[in-house]
């Protein structure tokens, strides 16, 4: 095993599928010259050639259209983009475009495409740089939409996106770019729809993705202090959700707390708690409840960025207000 950092495990996975099948290339802004923005793709260029590593102007919906094209026509396209809140002028071509193209075309074109890149909270990024869109795409029919929360599921999860024939929505985080975790030397490939127990449990479910699974953790950690054993599930892939892994666990511990970055109103955790209260409700002991980001644009202040956030603090309470104690 070796230790390698959330981008460095990105930079393998789409290297390794690159060097396996000549119809993979990377396209975005500042992927190749600069070596990526967050320098996720560093070295790429001069290992695969500007033909397969291509930097484009700053056009979202332009080069989203391209990839979208491109996958269409037999190749497989890693669309990078700096940060999914510039994405939002790709959107057409990601829900009108690669998301429906298989059921338009009655399964005569394909879509074998990847959109990556970090989103979400960043520190004092403010309103229009601090977004999260999971739930979002998620809800759109066609699209895969996977959300890792570690170097080793990136890397797995990312290589399953490329190697799939359907569109897949890949959602990092820039403040984990620099996380380390174990990758093992040899292949590996993480199948796509499955959760992942992160901690077993007895007492409480702890729900999380993406970087809000650090908050969820340090919560375990924090409520094992007082007596309470929290299990934690780790989504990675948000859509197909498995809500089965949610299930089985809520059943042995009787409670869920889903932590999401996401603003409250239809987010990822709303999904959930549906799917939970449907099908496991004569399991509860204690409502559903949700630690989610404010229902309000992100501020610049500090306080506020603080307000704003789920934390460590947040989910102890609302976990102990669900055990009663």
């Amino acid at each position: 095993m070796r230790k390698l950092r959330f981008r460095e495990a990105l930079r393998e996975a789409m290297s390794e599928e690159m060097r396996n099948d000549p119809r993979v290339f990377l396209m975005g802004e500042e992927v190749a010259d600069y070596d990526g923005a967050y320098k996720v793709s560093q070295g790429m260029l001069a290992e695969f050639g500007a033909k397969r590593v291509i930097d484009t102007p700053i056009s979202e919906l332009g080069f989203a259209g391209i990839g979208v094209g491109a996958a269409m026509n037999g190749t497989k396209p890693i669309i990078e983009f700096m940060t999914w809140n510039f994405a939002l002028l790709a959107f057409d071509q990601i829900i009108n475009g690669a998301a429906k193209v298989n059921a338009m075309s009655a399964g005569e074109f394909l879509c074998p495409i990847v959109f990556r890149g970090p989103q979400g909270s960043a520190g004092q990024l403010a309103a229009q740089h601090s977004q999260m869109f999971t739930n979002m795409l998620a809800c759109v029919p066609g699209l895969k939409v996977i959300s890792p929360s570690n170097p080793y599921d990136a890397k797995g999860l990312l290589k399953a996106a490329i190697r799939d024939n359907d569109p897949v929505v890949f959602m990092e985080s820039e403040v984990m770019y620099s996380d380390m975790g174990e990758i093992p030397d040899e292949e590996y490939v993480i199948e796509i729809g499955k959760a992942d127990v992160k901690r077993e449990g007895t007492d409480v479910t702890l729900v999380s993705y993406n970087k809000m699974m650090k908050i969820a953790l340090q919560a375990a950690d924090a409520l094992a202090e007082s007596g309470i054993n929290a299990e934690v599930i780790d989504l990675r892939t948000i859509r197909p959700l498995d809500v089965e892994t949610i299930l089985q666990s809520v059943k042995k511990t009787n409670r869920l707390v889903i932590v999401d970055e996401s603003w409250p109103f239809a987010s990822i955790a709303s999904e959930i708690t549906f799917q939970v209260q449907r099908n496991a409700f004569d399991y509860l002991d204690a409502p559903i409840r949700r630690v989610c980001g404010a229902d309000a644009s992100m501020h610049y202040a500090p306080n506020l960025v603080e307000a704003y956030l789920p934390s460590v603090e947040k989910v102890v309470e609302v976990v102990k207000s669900v055990c009663y104690k």
